[in-house]
């Protein structure tokens, strides 16, 4: 099943239940007018939208043109955003190219900070920039969206609490980092609004590619039209969503309509040492501070800049058949 939020005069959009190849879609304010309401009562809400959704599929009702730029994000006010590191290949890049060790103890204790919630940008929505020495990067994500999570459950508890699957654009400001982590307290002015893909899934949608909590597919990342991501999301994974679920539950529960992010997909290359650009075969990065860092450790310094004004990223994941599986986040970056 395949959900999305459709923008209208109110702050929280409407929900609607999108075909499979998402062409059509048809309105769901019947069985919940948001998708926040059905998450908080997902128990009755999910086999409505269910039979909704193969009834639109088996053309026993007609849909209307589903058009992504119509698109919120599919909660736009989300309660609560919090975004870990599955990917333990992007954090040994940037310790290495700093010249630190890695701690063992995040190898087997995730990173995750605590994002903005109450606001995202829509999937098409430009990227606001005030000034291009906070170093605008994008940061391409999976993401998952649960329902109420009790405190303490474990990984396997934690997978059943998993209800949607989506994609995220992170967005990061590189240049207010430093400061901010210097401080010791953490992530604030760094971390401005994201954006996620205009389609969320239920695991069950995505067939054999939803193993071991985790989307075995690459994660295509253009950037200003070129492709600069292809890096498998199953792949190279030290932590499953469900780990992270569960990481985030360990001390609080968690509100329905919870999303926890999985943090920059990011593989090593064939060799074992950092990716290759997709230009020379590889399977490129998700945001620019990779490619930095591996510049840095080959050469001491880094040589490609961040995002500028104008310049675009593409954010998507296909299924086997070649099929976009969540739609597309598009954004360019806008002077504010």
């Amino acid at each position: 099943m395949k959900l999305a939020t459709l923008k209208n005069e109110t702050r929280d959009g409407r929900l609607v239940v999108v075909s499979d190849d998402l062409s059509t879609y048809a309105d769901a304010a019947t069985i919940a007018p948001t998708l926040q309401a059905a998450l908080e009562n997902w128990s009755a809400a999910e086999p409505q939208l269910k039979a909704l959704s193969h009834k639109l599929s088996a053309g026993e009702i007609s849909g209307q043109a589903f058009s992504e730029k119509d698109c919120a994000s599919p909660i736009p006010r989300p309660l609560q955003w919090a975004d870990g590191s599955a990917y333990i290949n992007h954090v040994e890049l940037v310790r290495q190219a700093r010249g630190a060790e890695v701690p063992e103890s995040f190898y087997t204790d995730p990173l995750m900070y605590q994002g903005v919630s109450g606001t995202t940008l829509a999937p098409r929505d430009g990227i606001p920039l005030g000034d291009p020495a906070w170093g605008c990067d994008m940061e391409a994500e999976v993401c998952v969206i649960t329902d109420d999570v009790p405190a303490g459950v474990s990984e396997s508890e934690a997978a059943g609490h998993i209800k949607l699957v989506l994609l995220c654009n992170d967005v990061s400001l590189r240049g207010l980092i430093p400061p901010e982590l210097a401080k010791g307290f953490g992530f604030f002015q760094s971390k401005p609004p994201c954006a996620f893909s205009p389609v969320a899934v239920t695991p069950d949608a995505l067939g054999e590619a939803w193993r071991d909590n985790l989307i075995h597919l690459p994660l295509i990342v253009d950037y200003n039209d070129a492709p600069f991501g292809r890096a498998n999301a199953g792949v190279d994974a030290t932590f499953s969503m469900a780990r992270l679920v569960a990481h985030a539950a360990k001390t609080r529960p968690l509100v329905a309509g919870t999303i926890i992010g999985s943090g920059t997909i990011s593989n090593k290359g064939e060799d074992g040492g950092p990716g290759k650009p997709v230009s020379q075969g590889g399977l490129g990065y998700s945001c620019i501070a990779e490619v930095r860092m591996i510049e840095t450790i080959a050469s001491g310094r880094p040589a490609t800049s961040f995002m500028k004004v104008g310049d675009t990223v593409r954010i998507e994941m296909k299924d086997a058949d070649g099929q976009s599986i969540f739609g597309a986040i598009e954004q360019t970056v806008l002077k504010t």
